[in-house]
This record gives C-alpha cells, sequence and structure tokens, in this order.
C-alpha cells in the first residue's frame, strides 16, 4: 500500500512538473510565466517530496520535507514578487490582449474601475482632491 501512494504521489508531482514547464514554454509574458512556475513548481516538488516522505517513513526525513515544503513556500512567492518588480521597473514588455475584441475588453475593465472608484466614499482623514492634506486637530 505504502508502495502505491508513494508512486501515485511521484506521478502526480511529476505530472505538474511537466504542466509548469509547459506554462514556461506556451504563456506569452514574463509575468504571466512566472506566476505558473511558482505555483505548479511548489506543487509539483511538495508533492514529489511527500512521495519521498511516504517511501522512507522516517521522522529525521520527514522533519527535513516538511522544513523543505515550508521553506518553498515561504520564498517562491517572495522570490516571484521581486522578480515581478524587476521586470515592471525595467521596462520589459509586456503582452497585450489582441484580437477583434481586445479593445473592448480594455474599456470593459477601465469603465469598471472608474465606477467602482466612484462607488466607494473616499475614507476618512484622506487628501482631498485638491492636493492639500486634511487639516489636523
Amino acid at each position: 500500500m505504502v508502495e502505491v501512494l508513494t508512486g501515485v504521489l511521484l506521478v502526480v508531482g511529476a505530472a505538474f512538473g511537466v504542466i509548469a514547464a509547459l506554462g514556461l514554454v506556451r504563456m506569452p509574458d514574463v509575468l504571466i510565466r512566472m506566476h505558473g512556475s511558482t505555483k505548479i513548481g511548489t506543487l509539483a516538488c511538495g508533492t514529489i517530496l511527500a512521495g519521498a516522505a511516504v517511501h522512507f517513513a522516517a521522522p529525521e526525513i520527514i522533519v527535513r520535507v516538511v522544513a523543505i515544503v515550508l521553506f518553498l513556500l515561504l520564498t517562491a512567492p517572495i522570490a516571484a514578487h521581486m522578480i515581478g518588480r524587476s521586470v515592471i521597473s525595467t521596462g520589459v514588455p509586456l503582452w497585450q490582449a489582441e484580437g477583434p475584441d481586445a479593445e473592448d475588453v480594455q474599456e470593459q475593465i477601465l469603465e469598471e474601475r472608474v465606477e467602482d472608484a466612484a462607488k466607494s466614499p473616499p475614507e476618512p482623514g484622506a487628501a482631498s482632491g485638491d492636493g492639500e492634506a486634511p487639516p489636523r486637530s
């Protein structure tokens, strides 16, 4: 039974790894590629490591696997955020929607954002629109 569970975890992890690799090849933009690779890559590593923990079933191996998975869960989002910031700040060209509906979709998104901004009241203590800070009491 342990061998079957180990095999399933390893195959699922490998499948997620293949999906992450396909995402890196197929996605059109650096940010979209990064999103796919960090999410699926972490899941792939986690399931493969879980398979190793199930197979060996030794307490020291399980502790190491948990530590590695926690490390991945903590560092992958931070690394992705920093890479994303560097991509934006360096001016790397990003993917733009193309096709007959691209402009309509972008206009609809802009209209929704404007409507949402108009519906929400300003927060108390927020700066007024004339560029001056609100008076302090």
